[in-house]
């Protein structure tokens, strides 16, 4: 039986870590959560999501623009998140409706696929 979801991983290019942190905990504002000793080694570092954690690892050599995979963050307000995001000239994509929820997405500052969306 899965018992529900305990964290996800994107990846970022290998020594980009602060500029990740930049984006992640600067812009959006996620708190980074220490990684245990076992695993400070290998690069990247670990957000904290409400009661679940992102994982953001280091990975060369993959172009995160061809994919659909992404990571959608849940919010109260999508309108202050869509105006953060263009303060800070993210370009903001507009979503497929879908009942029920307002949402759009952009491309993370190294290409990964990311969606706000509030429950309407």
């Amino acid at each position: 039986m899965i018992l529900g979801l305990h964290h996800v991983q994107i990846t970022i290019p290998k020594g980009a870590e602060e500029e990740g942190k930049n984006f992640y905990c600067g812009i959006l504002g996620l708190p980074e959560k220490e990684k245990p000793e076992s695993l400070k080694g290998r690069g990247g570092f670990w957000l904290e999501v409400g009661d679940r954690d992102v994982h953001v690892g280091t990975e060369d050599g993959f172009d995160r623009l061809t994919t659909k995979a992404h990571i959608a963050y849940q919010v109260e307000d999508l309108s202050f998140w869509r105006n953060v995001l263009e303060q800070n000239n993210i370009q903001i994509i507009e979503a497929v409706p879908i009942p029920g929820f307002k949402r759009f997405e952009f491309r993370d500052p190294f290409g990964n696929r990311v969606e706000m969306i509030q429950v309407i």
